[in-house]
């Protein structure tokens, strides 16, 4: 019987990829910014920023909607950037507290256009913001945003105003104090916090405080050893929406004088615009170590006058 003849072995040959290894692929280049954008902001200034506050739109554009809010930005910063360069020309470990900081719209503006360039805070050292907001959602998302974009010099605490006056978490000495549309009295607290933070600078920016307003609707009729009785001052507020406007403008006159009554040499104007708001009033004091006698006296005189002097606490001076 013939034998079949042995076939050779197979020979394995090893696959092998033609293909060339794939060179790695660079990360994705940030899309420039727009030719008008980039004319629009200020230099150095971060797009993912403007952006997180939609004063740029999610492909970093302006329409008109941002354009108005990026002026906005400016007009409030042209306020602010003065008093803090001379802050700086004495120490550059400047301080500022933002009071009722909210989302920290302002913080985040004045920290990218100013506070960036100074040392940063080490250890309460260094140049910082530090906000304050009792929502402490808020407080965490601000957190987040100021770890993303490095920050380092933004701090945020979940307290309200009024617990911050005497938290040992903030530092003794405050630079600069504001708060812009602070609710209800929250105004007043930062005032008191700044006073008794010896703050030299403080940016106020009102917003809605009823407590005059009801204490004279709490007093409408009484009698002349009562209150006002009837005096043609109460035709100032007779009305329900004159009591509001009313109530509202005195309060921020009392504001003033209080400041003056510890020392500030204080200025009014118009902070136009801000967040759609009629609440346009501006608030700045400087402390100037200036005569308090006469304010003071004509701040009790005015709470007297008006029949406010339940308010004498809030109005301290």
């Amino acid at each position: 019987m013939r034998s079949s003849p042995s076939r050779p072995a197979a020979v394995r040959v090893k696959k092998t990829d033609a293909r060339p290894p794939v060179a790695d692929v660079p990360a994705k280049a940030t899309a420039p910014v727009p030719a008008d954008v980039a004319e629009a902001i200020r230099p150095g200034q971060s797009i993912e920023l403007l952006k997180e506050l939609h004063i740029l739109t999610r492909d970093a554009r302006l329409n008109q909607d941002s354009r108005r809010k990026l002026k906005q930005v400016y007009h409030l910063y042209n306020f602010i950037e003065p008093l803090l360069r001379e802050i700086v020309a004495g120490h550059p470990d400047v301080t500022l507290v933002d009071h009722g900081a909210g989302k920290s719209y302002l913080g985040f503006i004045l920290y990218d256009l100013f506070f960036k360039s100074l040392p940063a805070a080490a250890d309460g050292n260094g140049a910082q913001v530090i906000g304050i907001e009792a929502r402490e959602e808020l407080v965490q998302k601000s957190r987040d945003l100021a770890q993303r974009l490095r920050f380092d010099g933004m701090r945020f605490l979940n307290l309200s105003v009024a617990d911050s006056i005497a938290s040992p978490e903030l530092p003794a000495r405050i630079d600069m104090v504001t708060a812009l549309h602070a609710c209800d009295t929250a105004t007043d607290d930062a005032i008191r916090f700044g006073i008794e933070r010896q703050a030299r600078f403080m940016v106020l920016a009102p917003c809605c405080q009823a407590e005059a307003a009801s204490m004279f609707r709490k007093h409408k009729g009484k009698n002349k050893n009562g209150a006002l009785g009837e005096s043609v001052l109460t035709e100032i507020w007779r009305h329900p929406l004159h009591t509001r406007e009313f109530g509202s403008q005195v309060t921020n006159v009392l504001r003033c004088l209080q400041l003056e009554a510890h020392g500030y040499q204080v200025t009014v104007t118009e902070l136009v615009g801000w967040e759609h708001s009629l609440k346009n009033e501006l608030i700045i004091a400087r402390y100037q170590d200036l005569p308090r006698r006469r304010p003071a006296e004509r701040l009790q005189e005015m709470l007297r006058t008006l029949g406010l002097d339940e308010l004498k606490e809030r109005f301290y001076c």
